[in-house]
């Protein structure tokens, strides 16, 4: 059965699997387009979940799952419609002896009236016999409105992420201004090669959102002691705002980035603009993968020839 990374891609997934008219429906007010976005800070169904959750009591979730149609799960083990595999995976967390549980939503969109999308990073922790346990898991969730009540219909869900897998540091609090509105995009791009003409850096385009927690990770780890020499010496650095992954598809297209792999994405242009390097395979997507080794081997080798 196909699996499905971890990461900014999640969201995407699920959204592609959705009717054409569903995506065309109007979207809420947090694009995240503009600087000063942050995300949601609550779900009124998605904090009774959580308590169902924290029960550890898979009875109390089913509820929240359709059964007309059955809810679909797309899990690191493949994709499902049984209505019971997330209540299960779930309350066995719960039953685990949740200490804690701290779900944030990174995104929201009303795909049409009753109908919301959820991008969320949940961070848990839970005893072992080892000591306390933590850990993150990358989810997005559907809900729609149905008899009356919030139901999730589909979901998609990451591999449990624990600090011993961890691979770059996390930003402490993440920069809600990293990405500039996806207008600006193109004249940064162009001041960007106009000044690496001068100094004969290269350009790295980094295509993503505010809503991307892997693309705060990445960032901070570009402003790490041991990293920042190497890519300030360079290259100069452009974030390049997809929006909701409907904003600067020309732009992809042009650097031949597959959006539809996940973000963050990047693309290496040379003084002159032309495309030296573009990921096809959504190396970035999923911090997790990646070292601060990794890191460094990347941007060495992508390097302008006389950069020392």
């Amino acid at each position: 059965m196909k699996t499905f990374a971890s990461g900014c891609v999640v969201a995407l997934v699920l959204l592609l699997h959705l009717p054409a008219n569903v995506l065309a429906a109007p979207q809420s007010a947090n694009q995240n387009k503009h600087r000063g976005a942050t995300p949601v800070a609550a779900f009124e169904p998605l904090d009774r979940w959580k308590t169902a959750v924290l029960s550890g009591n898979q009875a109390a979730l089913v509820p929240f799952y359709t059964v007309a149609p059955p809810a679909r799960a797309k899990t690191p083990r493949g994709e499902t419609q049984d209505p019971n595999e997330e209540p299960s995976f779930w309350a066995t967390l719960g039953k685990a002896g949740l200490t804690r549980m701290d779900t944030k939503i990174l995104e929201i969109r009303t795909l049409q009236p009753g109908e919301v999308a959820l991008v969320l990073r949940i961070e848990i922790s839970f005893p072992t016999s080892g000591g306390e346990r933590s850990g993150v898991i990358s989810s997005s969730q559907i809900w729609i409105q149905q008899q009356g009540a919030w139901r999730i219909v589909a979901t998609q869900r990451g591999d449990l992420v624990t600090a011993a897998t961890m691979r770059l540091p996390e930003p402490a609090k993440p920069n809600t201004q990293l990405y500039p509105p996806p207008e600006e995009a193109r004249p940064e791009i162009a001041a960007a090669l106009r000044a690496s003409t001068r100094d004969h850096k290269r350009v790295l385009l980094v295509f993503g959102g505010n809503w991307c927690f892997d693309c705060h990770v990445l960032d901070a780890a570009f402003h790490s002691k041991a990293i920042a020499p190497v890519l300030n010496q360079s290259f100069r650095v452009v974030h390049v705002n997809v929006g909701n992954y409907d904003q600067n598809i020309d732009l992809a297209e042009k650097y031949q980035i597959p959006l539809k792999k996940g973000v963050p994405s990047i693309a290496i242009l040379d003084s002159n603009g032309t495309l030296v390097f573009s990921q096809k395979e959504g190396e970035f997507q999923s911090t997790v993968k990646l070292g601060p080794e990794d890191l460094l081997l990347f941007l060495k080798h992508w390097k302008p020839r006389q950069a020392n």
